[in-house]
């Protein structure tokens, strides 16, 4: 017997399951295992080709993330948030973009020192990150991170919006005027 069968009055019943699908099978369609994902050195490679220092890589789990992809068939998607890993090699940085629609979140897998800054009405502040630590940064506020480590970081990136506007650079960073190709 279903050690949960007396509980199914408590279930929500406004679930829906894709016609077709089972629970297992839907279950099933929501996982993203690592193995079967990819490095994508390509999703920010016009910011590397501009600059080398700006090199990093994305690895999708749920949605395309902000970084202009617009499709990835192997993501799960996306339904209220984004959620992607991205590599930072050592001495690389992400430029200050902003994110005027969501909030993005970058936790540490893996990092000694990844500074972080955040830019607003031309107030810069900048705080230390390193393994476990996580910083929460509002839409509306530039922020960028450089990995000041010896070795590569690997973080969790989550964006608070199914489909992420693409961020935009302050006017006077060199980026701000580099075409994004379409992906």
């Amino acid at each position: 017997m279903n050690q949960h069968a007396d509980l199914k009055e408590t279930f929500p019943d406004d679930v829906k399951i894709p016609e077709g699908k089972t629970l297992g099978q839907w279950v099933e369609s929501r996982v993203a295992r690592y193995e079967t994902r990819t490095l994508d050195w390509d999703a920010l490679k016009f910011q590397a080709d501009f600059d080398p220092k700006y090199k990093r890589a994305q690895m999708r789990y749920i949605g395309t993330g902000a970084t202009g992809v617009s499709a990835d068939p192997n993501a799960i998607p996306s339904e209220h948030f984004t959620f992607s890993t991205m590599v930072l090699p050592a001495g690389c940085e992400g430029p200050l973009h902003l994110h005027t629609d969501a909030e993005e979140v970058f936790f540490i897998l893996k990092g000694e020192r990844i500074r972080i800054m955040v830019e607003h009405q031309g107030e810069l502040v900048e705080t230390i990150l390193k393994e476990r630590d996580l910083i929460s940064v509002p839409a509306g506020l530039y922020r960028g991170l450089v990995n000041e480590g010896r070795e590569e970081a690997l973080m969790c990136v989550m964006v608070g919006s199914t489909k992420p506007e693409t961020p935009t650079y302050p006017p006077s960073h060199p980026l701000s005027k580099v075409k994004r190709p379409k992906l």
